[in-house]
């Protein structure tokens, strides 16, 4: 066990990989249905420190995704987040969400985008937090809807909205329907993640940097499985988004001290630290950079680095990251 008496709370943060519909407060649940329990609440919005497997893990995000299927629902949760990472030290946040998931009451993908994206930019004005929305196709989602959603990105750019995703159930759904809308991206200068070596191994890393010209990977942590895709990583400077607690809940480890995280770090990987979905995973950044000083003996370095890393890949432009980089320094200054 490591000590170090760094009050993570006031580190000025950047997260990079976090779900919107997997992060919705107690106290926002509550406004949205009264009749919800605390302890429902943990039941069904929160999972199990050890799930089956990622899809178990998914399976948390069904209640929030029904609460959010109107304008103010859409809009309540988006102020909420903007709330915990206000009160979590974070001074910028690329927001992910899948518009398709929020039609059940009649509203149109464009509609849905439109709403979230007014939300965030009304988040930045009153909490003084930068912020981007990335929009995510899933993997059992058809080639129709990938296409779609990444020309909402193409439609909506210039506005929150920075990047184009595929999550969901990795192993699950081979990536053929979603081939097209990657080409689409990548020919028409968008920015691209990807889940990917999550519940999959490296062979699933490879695939997505070979068919989807990702410049980040969402999770990626099992590239550490094949030492050629490590150099690869580190070579073409492609930044993983790493979420540990996420990972330990969805079995890909069992506990903190068999996590990468640290030997990724040390192989020169560009990495940053995120929470995945902070319901979902009942953590918010604080607690897993505590996780990490803890456990591996992290320190001022290690998190600088990590949000420097993160700053360097984010989908925005370079007069952005530098006003973001003031902001980190001056926090580091005071801390």
């Amino acid at each position: 066990m490591y000590t170090c008496s760094m009050d993570l709370k006031r580190v000025p943060k950047i997260e990079l990989h976090l779900h919107l519909d997997c992060s919705l407060s107690y106290q926002v649940v509550k406004k949205l249905n009264p009749d919800v329990t605390f302890d429902e609440y943990k039941k069904t919005f929160r999972a199990d420190w050890h799930c089956h497997s990622l899809l178990d893990y998914l399976a948390r995000a069904v209640k929030g995704v029904e609460l959010m299927q109107d304008p103010n629902a859409l809009d309540l949760v988006t102020q909420d987040l903007f709330d915990q990472l206000k009160a979590d030290g974070v001074i910028y946040a690329e927001i992910r969400f899948a518009p398709y998931l929020h039609l059940l009451q009649g509203l149109r993908p464009e509609e849905v985008v439109d709403i979230v994206d007014d939300s965030v930019r009304r988040g930045i004005e009153r909490t003084g937090i930068d912020a981007g929305l990335i929009l995510c196709t899933l993997r059992h989602f058809t080639k129709e809807q990938s296409m779609h959603t990444v020309q909402m990105v193409e439609q909506f750019k210039g506005r929150s909205v920075v990047g184009f995703d595929i999550a969901a159930d990795e192993a699950g759904y081979p990536i053929d329907n979603h081939v097209p809308a990657f080409r689409y991206a990548h020919e028409n200068g968008l920015h691209i993640t990807a889940h990917a070596g999550e519940a999959c191994g490296p062979h699933s890393v490879w695939e997505t940097l070979e068919n989807f010209y990702p410049s980040r990977i969402g999770h990626g942590v099992r590239s550490i499985e094949d030492p050629e895709l490590i150099k690869y990583l580190v070579r073409e400077n492609i930044h993983l988004e790493v979420c540990p607690t996420s990972n330990l809940q969805t079995g890909i480890y069992k506990n903190i001290h068999d996590h990468p995280a640290d030997r990724l770090f040390n192989a020169g990987i560009s990495m940053s630290i995120n929470t995945d979905g902070r319901t979902i995973s009942n953590v918010d950044l604080t607690e897993e950079y505590g996780k990490l000083r803890d456990n591996f003996g992290w320190g001022f370095d290690h998190f600088a680095k990590c949000n420097l890393f993160a700053l360097e890949a984010a989908f925005i432009s370079d007069e952005r990251k530098g006003k973001i980089k003031d902001r980190l320094l001056e926090g580091w200054k005071r801390g």
